[in-house]
């Protein structure tokens, strides 16, 4: 997992910003999804792991960590091709901006969904994730159906995670059959978002500008529409008897596949 270094100059940025905010080390950690010792090491300058930015940066009201030139972000490309959810489809179709998303996605959306799993194993059976205290995973979903995100939801949806983990080293094409297979490929790009918007520095000429462009765009290639923002990211209410109802989002109802020529 991708690390931003610490320095003893973010360490007194986040402190005095929780201060500022009147919030205790114990409410700070609880709203950002993690342990109050964590906590602690990012104020005296340790690293923060990737999938947890965007949780200390909602806690402080911050839209990045400051001094972001300086954090240290890298793509290592050779760490990420080793990966086993590197995808040569993706690679080829799309270029290696592509190719480390995905990766870089899948391992913190897996991670939140254990997460928030965790949490609701010790509610009430039928709690869904907008009762847990922090939650990384419930702003990131439909709201319309926040209250069918219980743990049942949780595990289908790591399921269907952990399928395209395993058919990324293959040289297939990225396919969803159901509007749960096209959450999963565009959660997988929100999650990405923060580390691959931070990672422009690393553009190198004229076919690196051209891949990086179309970094978060791949999927409505594959999709060969914009469907899942128009119905489940808008203002739209959903009806039963539509495709991206939640009572549809287990069925197959589609076959969306993009060819190289896409």
């Amino acid at each position: 997992m991708t690390t931003i270094k610490g320095s003893l100059e973010l360490a007194k940025s986040i402190k005095n910003r929780r201060k500022e905010l009147n919030l205790t080390i114990v409410e700070a950690a609880s709203k950002a999804g993690v342990g109050t010792k964590t906590w602690s090491r990012y104020e005296s300058g340790e690293s923060i792991r990737s999938d947890k930015i965007r949780g200390v940066c909602k806690v402080l009201n911050w839209s990045g960590l400051p001094e972001k030139e300086d954090m240290g972000i890298k793509i290592d490309f050779g760490t990420y091709k080793n990966n086993e959810c590197w995808s040569p489809y993706l690679m080829k179709t799309f270029g290696k901006y592509v190719a480390a998303s995905f990766v870089i996605g899948i391992e913190i959306l897996i991670d939140e969904i254990d997460e928030d799993m965790e949490a609701l194993s010790s509610m009430p059976q039928g709690s869904h994730i907008g009762e847990i205290e922090a939650s990384m995973l419930e702003p990131l979903l439909p709201t319309q159906f926040l209250m069918k995100y219980d743990y049942d939801f949780l595990y289908a949806l790591r399921n269907t995670v952990l399928k395209f983990r395993m058919r990324a080293p293959h040289a297939d094409p990225m396919v969803a059959h159901s509007v749960i297979e096209e959450l999963v490929l565009y959660l997988i790009v929100e999650e990405s978002r923060f580390l691959m918007e931070n990672m422009e520095h690393e553009i190198n000429g004229e076919n690196d500008t051209y891949e990086y462009a179309n970094w978060d765009g791949w999927i409505f290639d594959i999709f060969d529409d914009m469907d899942i923002v128009t119905f489940l990211y808008s203002d739209w209410l959903l009806v039963q008897d539509e495709t991206y109802h939640f009572s549809h989002w287990f069925e197959e109802q589609f076959y969306c596949a993009c060819s190289s020529d896409a």
